[in-house]
């Protein structure tokens, strides 16, 4: 950073903090910045602005909204009786894109990890369950990350639905649709194995 003038060597650090981006990324990120035009620039720190200023949780699934409830949950054809239990955001958009689910969403903000120091007290699981005692909702989907602490979760939250009379539910793991079996883990051909449906 000692070749760059100041403020260069300052934005390539803060951009360097951003997930995914190198050094080299965030050199190129910077001088692209510096040689954009001044209404793209000041586009760029409105966007920022309005994101941190203007985005919070909706008051019912913890999703990402600029009002007190999400599009999502403020729209009544949704069905209200199935919620889909994910633990980001990103979670939520990747489910739309499939365009199959047409429930409710619940968004954790995490998993449990012992190992860091995550507990079931350090995510959205209360709310979550204020939410099935208050509703109508029939079945609950465990959508967490096919990972140990996404397995964790879903066990943990399955374990507190159970005495409800709630049905939960966990979304199928196996081999990605043009993925190669010799490729594949031992757990992952194990979960497609458990998965199998009938042709």
């Amino acid at each position: 950073m000692k070749y760059y003038a100041k403020p260069i060597a300052k934005l390539i650090g803060r951009l360097t903090k951003l997930p995914g981006i190198g050094p080299k990324s965030a050199q190129r990120l910077a001088f692209y910045i510096m040689n954009d035009s001044d209404e793209e620039a000041e586009e760029l720190i409105e966007a920022i602005r309005d994101v941190k200023d203007k985005i919070g949780y909706c008051d019912i699934c913890n999703n990402l909204t600029e009002h007190e409830r999400c599009n999502i949950c403020s729209n009544e054809e949704r069905n209200q009786s199935v919620i889909c239990i994910v633990e980001s955001p990103k979670d939520i958009v990747a489910m739309e894109k499939t365009g199959e689910y047409n429930g409710l969403y619940h968004v954790l903000h995490g998993s449990i990890s012992p190992m860091e120091g995550v507990g079931p007290d350090d995510i959205e699981i209360k709310d979550l369950l204020s939410r099935v005692k208050e509703g109508e909702v029939e079945e609950v989907i465990l959508a967490t990350d096919p990972n140990v602490e996404g397995e964790a979760t879903a066990m943990y939250i399955a374990r507190l639905l159970n005495p409800l009379g709630i049905t939960a539910s966990r979304i199928a793991h196996g081999l990605p649709v043009g993925g190669d079996l010799e490729y594949a883990d031992e757990v992952t051909l194990s979960k497609a194995l458990e998965g199998r449906k009938q042709v």
